[in-house]
């Protein structure tokens, strides 16, 4: 999946393909520069809204991949947020913290298994509750399995049921993590930092946030700056009727964001 930025010197629109870091550097085939794009979203944040281009475009399948992929980073995120959040007024301050969580995370990285442990752990201890979204019924794991691993071809109505299920449940935790999530945040932030430290004289830095399903959410509140009233609730939502109501206000911000760079 790639973005539309453009050359600070020129004003060119370049084509950017996304990074696993959320850095990119690059120089303008045009003028000649060189700069580097700091993308403030995190990994499932992109692999959600590319769930959702492949959805909109009718890729039904590969929707299917994106968004599961998108909750194990997920979870990978709110692991984080609560280890820094719980140990950044440690000895040491927030670096300490973050290498201690980076040293640690690097024992699971590639076992999805115990990351699904971790978070279960972490859940317990942050609420003082069961994980009850851990189930197989609630995580879908019985579709996902046969998109992902026996080839099935699944139907646009089961491909947005799942949706539903994942964005439903990504956006609860956030609410749950609240100001937690600024921890994950700043872990980003100096990741950034330390590349723009490196970076060699007369490269420019561009920091840009993108329109996504969840940006909204987490910086403005709610979806389409709607608040309830004083006294008053908003009635409750399902899971088919957030994805919708996300997919109609975030969705047209993603196809014009997507469209905008097509030759």
């Amino acid at each position: 999946m790639d973005f539309p930025t453009a050359c600070p010197a020129c004003h060119r629109e370049v084509r950017v393909e996304f990074t696993d870091s959320a850095v990119h550097d690059l120089s303008c085939s045009q003028c000649g520069s060189r700069f580097c794009v700091f993308v403030r979203k995190h990994k499932f944040e992109v692999l959600f809204d590319l769930g959702t281009r492949a959805l909109m475009d009718g890729y039904a399948r590969e929707a299917v991949a994106s968004f599961a992929a998108s909750l194990e980073r997920f979870f990978e995120f709110y692991v984080r947020a609560y280890a820094l959040e719980r140990q950044a007024g440690t000895e040491g301050g927030f670096g300490a913290a973050l290498k201690a969580w980076e040293g640690t995370w690097r024992h699971v990285s590639s076992q999805s298994e115990r990351q699904m442990g971790m978070m279960a752990l972490a859940y317990l201890l942050r609420e003082g509750r069961e994980p009850d979204f851990l189930t197989p019924k609630a995580l879908g794991v019985d579709f996902r399995n046969r998109v992902i691993h026996r080839g099935y071809l699944p139907r646009r109505e089961e491909v947005d049921a799942y949706a539903a299920r994942v964005f439903a449940l990504i956006d609860r935790l956030l609410v749950e993590l609240g100001e937690g999530a600024v921890h994950a945040e700043l872990a980003q932030e100096q990741a950034f930092a330390a590349h723009l430290a490196a970076l060699p004289e007369g490269v420019t830095a561009v920091f840009e946030e993108h329109p996504g399903m969840f940006r909204a959410r987490r910086f403005g509140g709610t979806l389409g700056g709607k608040r309830a009233l004083p006294g008053k609730t908003a009635p409750p939502l399902n899971d088919a009727q957030a994805f919708a109501r996300a997919l109609t206000e975030r969705g047209p911000l993603l196809a014009t964001f997507r469209k905008s760079g097509e030759r």
